[in-house]
């Protein structure tokens, strides 16, 4: 017990952010999106405190630079979805024979093509964005469905900057609030369950469509 609290603490956003600065902003998103075993990491709600912790006299007692943040945050996401990209491509089909391992579910794999299949390639890596697991996944999936690298790139860079400059505003706009400052924790938690409405909303929206066609 001791050793997954200690673990959960060197993961919370605020440990990350007073530790690491702008460079552990920029690899958390890298390895996120990047990297299929790292799709636990906290991406939404990490943008969203590092937002917080550019407005000065915030409650974390440090502060972080908004324009090094804004670039080093999108960097990181951008470039960790291209390099997933590039490992589904060379991957190929062997993704969906991978064998489940304690970090690895096969079931990941299925949910992100249910995903892919039900708002085409463009909108999947936007909306993935905003969808923690499915976000590692989608860009290796889309490799492996020879998505064309120029489609990718495009759609990779507007969801990147769609994904990461709202959430760091946000935090950064509503930093100056009392409630906000006394209660950054569980606004962290409740802005990941928000960011995902979109692609809900979208989801049952084409459901309905389906049905009544």
């Amino acid at each position: 017990m001791h050793v997954e609290a200690s673990l959960l603490h060197s993961l919370s956003p605020q440990h990350l952010l007073d530790t690491y600065g702008v460079f552990g902003v920029f690899v958390v998103l890298f390895l996120e999106m990047a990297l299929l075993p790292f799709f636990f990491l906290p991406g939404d709600s990490l943008l969203f405190v590092a937002g917080y912790a550019t407005v000065t006299d915030n409650s974390l007692g440090f502060t972080m630079p908004l324009g090094w943040l804004l670039f080093g945050a999108a960097l990181g996401a951008i470039l960790g979805a291209q390099v997933g990209y590039e490992l589904g491509r060379r991957a190929g089909p062997t993704l969906h024979h991978r064998p489940d391992s304690r970090l690895f579910k096969h079931e990941y794999v299925t949910r992100t093509d249910r995903f892919l299949e039900q708002f085409g390639e463009g909108k999947a890596v936007v909306f993935s964005r905003f969808v923690p697991l499915v976000r590692t996944f989608i860009s290796p999936l889309v490799g492996v469905a020879e998505m064309t690298r120029r489609d990718f790139v495009i759609w990779n860079v507007v969801s990147g900057l769609a994904w990461t400059v709202p959430l760091i505003v946000l935090g950064h706009a509503l930093g100056h609030v009392q409630f906000v400052r006394s209660n950054i924790e569980v606004l962290a938690i409740a802005i990941v369950a928000i960011s995902v409405i979109p692609a809900v909303v979208h989801y049952l929206r084409k459901r309905r469509e389906t049905a009544a066609g």
